[in-house]
């Protein structure tokens, strides 16, 4: 079963912008875009860019290191289909956003 940690209120990431957040060892990039809220793995898998530095396009955030992309919705590269980010559904109460983290010993989607 998931666990849901709270990590940002909605004031901190405004709309067209992301935020990285440390949580339980792992950094986690959250974006706010085009009125959706997504989280991903903080790190590129292809040498560890930072992805909450990216820029978004078309809901694409692109790795500003050496331009991987990945899309926010699922993760997956749009370019090489088998390169991928784990991500994490995100849940909004009120202010606050909530991630569901996979319990020890599992990944995330």
């Amino acid at each position: 079963m998931d666990r849901e940690i709270e990590v940002a209120t909605l004031s901190e990431i405004p709309d067209g912008t992301a935020k990285s957040v440390e949580v339980e060892g792992r950094v986690i990039a959250l974006f706010h875009w085009n009125g959706g809220l997504y989280a991903l793995d903080g790190h590129c898998p292809h040498r560890g860019g930072p992805l909450g530095s990216g820029c978004v396009e078309g809901g694409v955030v692109i790795c500003p290191w050496h331009g991987w992309q990945f899309r926010l919705e699922d993760g997956i590269s749009p370019i090489n289909p088998a390169a991928r980010v784990a991500t994490y559904p995100v849940t909004v109460r009120g202010e606050r956003i909530h991630l569901s983290l996979p319990e020890e010993g599992t990944h995330a989607t």
